[in-house]
C-alpha cells in the first residue's frame, strides 16, 4: 500500500508538511515499502528500536537516506539499563546512576561521546537522552537509575556533560528528556497518564534544572513528558501550550519532540491521532510515534506500523482541512526540523572521533556498592529473579545477567515467573523449593529502595536462606534499611554491570 496521496501543489505542501513533523518507529530490519513512499513524500525520518538493529543496521540507515538524504534517524541510547544498539544483550556502557555515583563530569563526557559514535557508525543522528529526569521519588517506577540521581544540581551537571560528549562532533544530536521532569511519579507514562502532584516552585526550582543545564550546554532537541501537572492544566505536557511554553521561556529555542504517542498516556486518553495535532497546537516540533511492536494499543496486525503512521498522518491532514490546525504553526515546525536534520546531514560527513573507548568496567566499579561478603564458592548458582520490569522503556531481548553468571558456573533457574506483582510471595515459595542441595542463591531486585513486595521478599529469604546473595540494579535503598543478607547494589540492569556482579560473585575458584 503506498502513502501517496497528494494530487496538487497544494496538497504537496501541506503532505510535505505534515510528513516533516512525523517520526515513525516501524517493524524489521529492512525498509518496507509503505516507509520509502512516505520517506519520498517528506517524512522527517524514523526512530529505531531494538527490533531494527542487526549487523546490517548502517545500511538500514544508508536506504533511508537514499529516499531522504536529511533523513533523522533517531534511538534511545541511554547507557545502562536502557539500550536500544545492544539490546540483545545489554548495554557496555556506564549507565547514569553509575555515573552519577562516580560523579565525574569527564567520565560522563567521554561516555556521551561514546554513544555519538557508535550511534553515527550505525547512521543515527539524534540520541534520545540524556535523561534530564531528577529521580526524587525513590519508588518511582519508570525512572529510577535512568536517572543521574536525585540530587538536582548533580544531575544537571552530568547531564550538561553528557550532551556535550554527545554532540561534540555536531553530527548527532542530543535529545534531553522529559520535561517538565518525570523523577518525581508514582506511574509509568507507557502504561498510564501521571500525574506530577508537587508543587509549581519545586518542579521549576529542581526538576527544570537539568533543562536549564541542557539548554546552556547547546541540546539541540528536549522531549516532552506524557504526565500531568495539575496547577497547569488537565492536559499530559505534551499536549499543554502552558507547559512548552515554560520551556521555551527557558530560552530553548531548539526541537521539542514528543515522547511515544502510542504510549498509554495519550493513546488511551485523547488517541495517538488527536494526540499529534493537540501538541503541534501546544508548540511541540517533531512527533514520535512509537514501536508498533509494544505497543498495547496496536492491532497486532502485520502493517501495525503503517497504520500508526497513517493514524497521525491523516489526522494531521484532516486538522489542516478543517482549519482545526493552523497550517502556517505546521510549517514553522517541519522548517525547524528540516534545518536540524540538514546540519546534521552536513555534518555528518565528518565522523565522530573513532578513539578506543575508555575500560568502562574500571571506570564504574567505584559505583558498585558492597554490603557484606559477596564470595559464593558452590558450583552451581541459582538465579532467582524477583525485578517487577515494569516500563517497556527497557525493551531487553534477554536478560545480561543470566548470561553472566552462566559464564562463570553451573547456572540454574526457576520456572519464568508469570503472575503479577501481588503474587511474587506465592512464586518465591514454589521457587524456593527447585533449589537443589549445594547450590548458591543470588537473587536479582529492582524495588527495593522503598518498602514493598520485593522488601518482604528479602525477609522471607533472610529466613529460609541466610546465604543469599542479592543483586539490587535499581534504586539503592536509603542506609536505615537493614538486611541480614549480603547485597551488592548494581545501579544498572546491563551487560557492563552483570559482568562486574558475576566477577564479585565468582571472583574464587568453586571448592
Amino acid at each position: 500500500m503506498s502513502t501517496a496521496i497528494a494530487t496538487s501543489a497544494t496538497d504537496r505542501d501541506v503532505l510535505d508538511a505534515v510528513n516533516g513533523v512525523i517520526l515513525p518507529g516501524f517493524f524489521g530490519t529492512e525498509l518496507p515499502l509503505w516507509l520509502a513512499d512516505a520517506l519520498d513524500e517528506g517524512l522527517a525520518g524514523v526512530v529505531y528500536f531494538g527490533q531494527n538493529i542487526s549487523e546490517h543496521t548502517a545500511t538500514l540507515s544508508a536506504s533511508i537516506r537514499a529516499h531522504r538524504p536529511n533523513a533523522v534517524i533517531a534511538t534511545d541510547e541511554e547507557g545502562g539499563t536502557v539500550t536500544r544498539l545492544e539490546s540483545v544483550h545489554g548495554s557496555s556502557i556506564p549507565g547514569p546512576a553509575q555515573l552519577g555515583w562516580v560523579d565525574d563530569t569527564e567520565l560522563s563526557t567521554a561516555v556521551g561521546a561514546a554513544i555519538a559514535a557508535r550511534a553515527h557508525r550505525a547512521g543515527i543522528n539524534l540520541v534520545f537522552g540524556p535523561v534530564a529526569d531528577v529521580n526524587t521519588n525513590p519508588a518511582n517506577p519508570v525512572i529510577g537509575v535512568r536517572s543521574f540521581g536525585s540530587d538536582a544540581q548533580a544531575v544537571a551537571t552530568h547531564v550538561a556533560a553528557t550532551v556535550r560528549g554527545i554532540q561534540n562532533s555536531g553530527a548527532v544530536a542530543a535529545c534531553a528528556k522529559h520535561f517538565p521532569g518525570h523523577g518525581d511519579t508514582h506511574s509509568d507514562s507507557h502504561l498510564a497518564l501521571p500525574e506530577l502532584g508537587i508543587e509549581v516552585g519545586e518542579i521549576e526550582d529542581i526538576h527544570f534544572e537539568p533543562f536549564r543545564a541542557a539548554i546552556a550546554a547547546g541540546v539541540r532537541t528536549i522531549m516532552t513528558a506524557h504526565i500531568r501537572v495539575p496547577a497547569w492544566g488537565e492536559a499530559p505536557a505534551t499536549l499543554n501550550p502552558v507547559v512548552l511554553g515554560k520551556l521555551r521561556a527557558l530560552g530553548f529555542d531548539g526541537i521539542i519532540v514528543t515522547d511515544a504517542l502510542d504510549m498509554a498516556a495519550i493513546r488511551e486518553s485523547v488517541g495517538a491521532g488527536p494526540g499529534a495535532v493537540a501538541a503541534i497546537q501546544a508548540g511541540a516540533d517533531l512527533l514520535c510515534i512509537g514501536n508498533p511492536r509494544t505497543n498495547l494499543g496496536s492491532s497486532g496486525d502485520a502493517d501495525a506500523d503503517h497504520q500508526d503512521y497513517l493514524e497521525v498522518r491523516d489526522a494531521l491532514l484532516a486538522a489542516v482541512a478543517s482549519g482545526e490546525l493552523d497550517l502556517d504553526q505546521l510549517r514553522r515546525a517541519a522548517a525547524r526540523v528540516s534545518s536540524l536534520a540538514t546540519e546534521l546531514e552536513v555534518a555528518g560527513t565528518r565522523a565522530p572521533s573513532d578513539e578506543a573507548e575508555r575500560d568502562w568496567a574500571a571506570s564504574v566499579v567505584p559505583a558498585i556498592g558492597i554490603h557484606g561478603n559477596v564470595v559464593r564458592r558452590r558450583s552451581r548458582i541459582f538465579l532467582l529473579d524477583l525485578r517487577a520490569r515494569a516500563t517497556i522503556a527497557v525493551a531487553a531481548e534477554s536478560d545480561a545477567f543470566r548470561r553472566a553468571f552462566a559464564a562463570h558456573r553451573e547456572l540454574e533457574m526457576p520456572p519464568t515467573r508469570s503472575a503479577p506483582p501481588h503474587d511474587l510471595l506465592e512464586y518465591l515459595d514454589t521457587a524456593l523449593l527447585e533449589i537443589r542441595a549445594g547450590t548458591d542463591l543470588v537473587v536479582l531486585v529492582d524495588r527495593i529502595g522503598v518498602p514493598g513486595i520485593q522488601r518482604d521478599a528479602l525477609e522471607q529469604i533472610a529466613v529460609l536462606r541466610p546465604d543469599a546473595v542479592v543483586v539490587n540494579v535499581g534504586v539503592v535503598p536509603a542506609p536505615e534499611y537493614l538486611s541480614d543478607l549480603d547485597r551488592i547494589d548494581a545501579r544498572a540492569s546491563s551487560a557492563l554491570a552483570s559482568d562486574i556482579v558475576a566477577e564479585l560473585v565468582c571472583a574464587e575458584v568453586p571448592a
